[in-house]
């Protein structure tokens, strides 16, 4: 919602909005913007001229400013359809799938953006760097970070797309990986025929939702067979170093600042959809080499006490694992602690078995209470029931019934050369923030 209030703030729009949180960062950075943004709902945030109300699928009909919206007969628009709105007059670039995409979204409107062709971009987290993550550009590109969730995506009509892989996931609206890979098919229908339609060659279910596709298909993978490859990775500083090929020739050889062998399906994914775009290899090579990654996604955000601070959005046991694996093989054999809070009561319940066996690189884990994002109420027992299990699946689960737990927990325990990453979709980047914050204090008596 941020990102597409940006882009609307860079059309020339009047934009104001509200929300029941109010990060201090993303709160002062839409200022900059020229963005209003209230805290909590209310009818009166309404402003009687509005053109349009745009809602997340978080908000429900019932919310005081929707039921002022319909009195006065104000338009609204879900997230979704106003992204297709926008798309309609513009060439899209659309990225779906169950991970990556708001990096390969980054990835994709970066190099875009460097190789001159003025996108507009709408991504779900903010670039490093850029300090936003939505803009309107001069061209006819718009590069869209396109989500599943309740079909959403289906509002949209790209040129170019990509599905970066099916996993279950979602579980409110999609029962069975099969209703997910439907959906997906149903949005690879979608891709104009004139475009392209990219998809990962080693998961199963998004080759079998591509066949639903008119356009061309071209797949990528690192391990597969497929017609776009990585190969030759070898370490590079903090991130990795590979050799790309399509259909058997060479194209370029990337260098990735950021870390992760996700990453490099990412930088493929990314360099397969700008090169069939019309971007050149070399603008590619040098944008990927400059890219600084974006929020929250394995961000190193400083240190605390001799302990060094990451912050991550995973909150899927694949994303979990392929974090903390990262993490490994960058620290070695330094002391890993993982603060994790659960995204979504029902994600955790239906993932609970492989959610305790992700954490297994971790040295320390601790778990939060549930982050309940969409649903009405968060179930304690379940993320207390999760702790429990993984420390019978390692001996190192803990529960902790506060944000605060974990923060004094951490000031008991944690040691200098100790490695904390927080990770999570919801708030759990506070723990970050209060270190922060109690580092500020002691500078200041001093």
């Amino acid at each position: 919602m941020r990102a597409l209030a940006e882009l609307l703030t860079d059309l020339g729009c009047r934009v104001s909005g509200s929300d029941l949180q109010r990060p201090s960062g993303t709160l002062a950075a839409m200022q900059k913007r020229g963005l209003r943004v209230h805290r909590g709902h209310c009818d009166r945030f309404l402003a009687n001229d509005a053109e349009v109300l745009v809602y997340s699928p978080a908000v429900g009909p019932n919310n005081p400013e929707r039921q002022q919206a319909r009195r006065l007969n104000i338009a609204q628009m879900s997230y979704s359809e106003m992204l297709g709105f926008l798309m309609r007059d513009r060439i899209g670039v659309s990225i779906a799938g169950t991970h990556g995409k708001s990096t390969t979204t980054a990835m994709t409107a970066t190099i875009l953006c460097d190789a001159g062709t003025g996108p507009s971009v709408v991504v779900g987290a903010e670039l490093c760097g850029r300090g936003a993550s939505g803009w309107a550009g001069s061209g006819s590109l718009f590069v869209v970070e396109s989500c599943e969730y309740k079909r959403s995506f289906l509002d949209l009509h790209p040129r170019y797309a990509a599905i970066l892989g099916i996993e279950p996931d979602h579980f409110d609206c999609y029962p069975t990986l099969a209703d997910s890979a439907d959906a997906f098919g149903n949005f690879a229908a979608q891709v104009a025929e004139d475009g392209m339609l990219l998809v990962r060659a080693d998961c199963r279910a998004a080759v079998q939702s591509a066949a639903s596709a008119s356009c061309p298909i071209a797949t990528f993978s690192c391990d597969a067979e497929a017609d776009w490859r990585a190969t030759d990775l070898r370490p590079a500083g903090r991130g990795t170093r590979f050799r790309v090929f399509h259909k058997g020739l060479f194209i370029a050889e990337l260098s990735l600042q950021v870390a992760g062998m996700h990453n490099v399906q990412n930088a493929l994914a990314a360099t397969a959809l700008c090169h069939s775009i019309g971007v050149s290899p070399g603008e590619i090579r040098e944008s990927l080499a400059g890219f600084g990654g974006v929020k929250r996604r394995y961000e190193q955000v400083g240190s605390w006490r001799g302990v060094t601070l990451i912050d991550d959005y995973a909150h899927h046991p694949t994303a979990v694992r392929a974090t903390l694996e990262t993490a490994r093989a960058q620290f070695g054999q330094r002391r890993i602690w993982c603060a994790f809070q659960p995204h979504q009561d029902s994600r955790t319940a239906a993932l609970m078995g492989d959610f305790a066996l992700s954490f297994s690189p971790a040295d320390e884990i601790l778990v939060a209470p549930t982050y309940a994002a969409r649903e009405s109420l968060a179930a304690e027992d379940t993320a207390a029931e999760l702790a429990e299990r993984i420390k019978s699946a390692n001996s190192r689960g803990r529960y902790c019934p506060s944000l605060d737990r974990i923060v004094a927990t951490l000031e008991d325990e944690a040691r200098p050369g100790d490695v904390l990453i927080t990770m999570g979709a919801g708030d759990i980047d506070r723990v970050h923030h209060e270190f922060t914050r109690r580092l500020q204090r002691h500078h200041s008596r001093r």
